[in-house]
């Protein structure tokens, strides 16, 4: 079923974020805990695409399990890494041989070891480019990505809303947020969007910080993402001690969300880290319209 579909008929959609392992062996946990996922129901699960279209393979194998083994709709991620218009085809044409019909269209990050993306000959540089040519190659329901504190290339946050407005007007279906952990930059970023005509659903990305090192990767430049002074100094005060780090990281994961239920968000998309566990404590404190 598509996304787009499924954001007309429900009050609040869920969706879980899984990313194919970078070890082989591993996709059978993988697997497994995808199975885990499912007994919360989500609406469907988002598989990402490896920096610079590493896990490209991986990511067509993993959609189609979900989607023809375990009954789950899926949304595969794809981006403008690395990739001329024939091969973006070819996977589109790929994916839609596994029963896939809905898409995440992203640019992409740079492949490791570069600092700047580069359009390739026969390529795409921007993500509106990449929404239009899979909307005039099938009929796939779209996602794009949205940045409540803008997007650390942009050099403001209206430039950034301004290119999300670029990729909605080329066909996508649906936004879906990358974490952030001050609801009001959310509120913020989707009053802005509203201004500027943009209507389609906007789904808040929820980030469970789990251990202390997710905690330093997401406050690096890479991620960009603002920390609260409440989160920063309660997970370093717990720096030693991991298990007490994942309690509070699901406490405050809880506590935005109800904020958000509260605000006519129409879901929420977890980013679980290829974890079932804390999505479901999460999950189980949270009163859900389903």
């Amino acid at each position: 079923m598509k996304i787009k579909n499924i954001l007309d008929q429900k009050k609040l959609t869920l969706s879980c974020e899984v990313f194919p392992p970078k070890r082989e062996g591993n996709l059978e946990i993988l697997y497994t805990t995808i199975k885990e996922l499912g007994v919360i129901s989500p609406d469907f699960i988002s598989v990402t695409y490896g920096a610079g279209g590493s896990t490209r393979d991986k990511t067509i194998e993993i959609a189609s399990k979900v989607k023809n083994d375990f009954g789950m709709e899926v949304l595969a991620h794809l981006t403008c890494v690395q990739s001329t218009r024939d091969d973006i085809a070819a996977i589109l044409d790929a994916l839609r041989e596994e029963n896939v019909e809905n898409i995440l269209a992203l640019r992409g990050d740079p492949p490791e070891g570069t600092e700047k993306f580069v359009r390739i000959a026969g390529g795409f540089g921007y993500a509106n480019e990449l929404v239009e040519f899979i909307k005039a190659h099938d009929d796939f329901s779209i996602g794009v990505a949205g940045y409540p504190e803008g997007h650390i290339e942009a050099p403001s946050i209206d430039v950034d809303l301004v290119n999300l407005k670029r990729k909605v007007d080329a066909g996508a279906d649906f936004i879906i947020t990358q974490l952030f952990f001050n609801n009001n930059d959310f509120y913020r970023f989707r009053d802005r969007a509203l201004k500027l005509k943009i209507r389609v659903p906007i789904i808040p990305g929820i980030f469970p910080v789990l251990n202390y090192n997710q905690f330093i990767r997401i406050a690096s430049p890479l991620y960009g993402a603002k920390i609260t002074s409440r989160l920063a100094d309660k997970i370093e005060k717990l720096k030693d001690n991991p298990g007490e780090i994942e309690k509070y990281g699901i406490e405050y994961a809880i506590n935005q969300m109800y904020n958000l239920l509260g605000n006519e968000v129409p879901g929420f998309h977890i980013y679980t880290m290829n974890r079932s566990d804390p999505v479901r404590k999460i999950l189980g404190e949270l009163p859900l319209p389903r």
